[in-house]
């Protein structure tokens, strides 16, 4: 008995000091909260661009529809509007026996702009989000992703490169690559680590458990770079909302007794989303948000750590201003502008690599010695280890 009870005090024991690791994480994101909440005390309006409007929204949403999800219509409308979104682009995986995308939320629907579309495979496994979607693009047994994607471009939809770490088919003439997936980052977690960071912090700090895992997406943004080199192509980001990860009791009937729900519509929504610069004579509607997107009109805010809304990025040369997604001709006086809601860490990239990285800042001119792709990332380093990582990636200004 004696014997017993030692071995018992010892497991106990040795489940007390496991858990020192992820108390202390719990603390440090209590100090991120407390970071993220200071920071944004100093938050400075951007003066917005005369010509355009920002709106907000989330790329590549599941619904119960497609399988891999058991969320409803109701929860993807009502976490939308939690968080305040302009619209929202459901991508519905495809379904052999009906529309998946004819009869998912499409339209207005409390306040939200819904857009209707598939995450569609290729025969050889490659994924293209297609928006609009629609039969007559997925009906087909596709041979390869670039047939795929030339159809879905030639009748008008807008073709996302979805997972770019699995894509091979770097010919195919997508509209644009989705350089982040949160799933494809929530991959690398460590089930067992994860499971404890749950256990300690989720009920907390459920959005900012993401911030524990979230990493700069190298090696797409390196294979968007490369092809950059090449041909025009905007970069999205992709929520992967399927709202499916967690443990429930449900009774006979399907009403839920207990449950934990780990990525709530309300959370994925939070953690990064695209704001698009939409004409102001134009207005919101699916066909100026696809519009935008093709153009790169458009930026990657992980609004998680600071509302990115308003963030400019533009250039002007003797006689002309344009905006990012947009090309400008290389003239003596040439200058890009780049201005942040929020202090920051603003890095500008030139053919991919680094020509001015300063911290501080709330706005940076930078004048050009040369024509280029130049694009624009913000960090936030006051945040600490998460600072390292970017808070804004934007779309290229294309100087010829």
């Amino acid at each position: 008995m004696q014997r017993s009870r030692k071995i018992l005090l010892l497991i106990f024991v040795v489940l007390l000091l496991i858990q020192i690791p992820f108390i202390y994480r719990r603390f440090e994101l209590r100090r991120l909260s407390q970071a993220i909440d200071r920071l944004n005390t100093e938050r400075k309006p951007v003066e917005p661009n005369p010509r355009y409007s920002e709106y907000v929204g989330v790329i590549h949403v599941h619904s119960f529809l497609g399988g891999h999800s058991s969320g409803t219509f109701s929860d993807i409308i009502s976490a939308a509007q939690a968080n305040k979104l302009n619209f929202v682009v459901m991508t519905e995986h495809v379904e052999k026996d009906f529309d998946t995308a004819e009869n998912t939320l499409k339209g207005s629907h409390g306040g939200v702009l819904f857009i209707n579309g598939n995450e569609v495979s290729s025969t050889d496994g490659e994924r293209v989000l297609v928006v609009p979607g629609s039969n007559r693009v997925v009906a087909k047994e596709w041979t390869t992703y670039s047939e795929l994607i030339s159809e879905a471009t030639t009748n008008g939809a807008l073709a996302i490169a979805a997972y770019p770490n699995d894509l091979r088919s770097l010919e195919a003439r997508f509209d644009a690559l989705e350089i982040y997936n949160v799933y494809t980052n929530a991959r690398s977690i460590n089930p067992i680590t994860a499971f404890f960071d749950v256990l300690w912090s989720h009920r907390t700090y459920p959005d900012l458990l993401f911030a524990n895992f979230y990493e700069r997406p190298d090696a797409a943004i390196q294979k968007w770079d490369e092809l950059l080199t090449k041909r025009r192509i905007a970069a999205t980001a992709g929520n992967d909302a399927h709202s499916n990860i967690g443990a429930s009791l449900v009774d006979g009937s399907g009403k839920t007794l207990i449950g934990l729900q780990l990525d709530p519509y309300s959370t994925s929504f939070h953690l990064v989303r695209m704001h698009v610069l939409i004409p102001r004579d134009r207005g919101l509607s699916t066909a100026s948000v696809l519009e935008a997107l093709k153009q790169g009109h458009s930026f990657i805010g992980f609004d998680i750590f600071g509302d990115t809304t308003g963030f400019r990025f533009e250039v002007e040369n003797p006689g002309d201003t344009k905006v990012q997604g947009d090309e400008i001709l290389f003239r003596p006086g040439t200058k890009l502008k780049v201005a942040v809601p929020l202090k920051a860490r603003i890095v500008i990239r030139r053919d991919g690599q680094i020509v001015k990285d300063e911290e501080g800042l709330f706005t940076k001119d930078y004048e050009l010695k040369d024509k280029g792709i130049y694009r624009v990332e913000a960090y936030l380093p006051e945040l600490g280890g998460v600072g390292s990582k970017p808070w804004i990636i934007s779309n290229p200004i294309y100087v010829r």
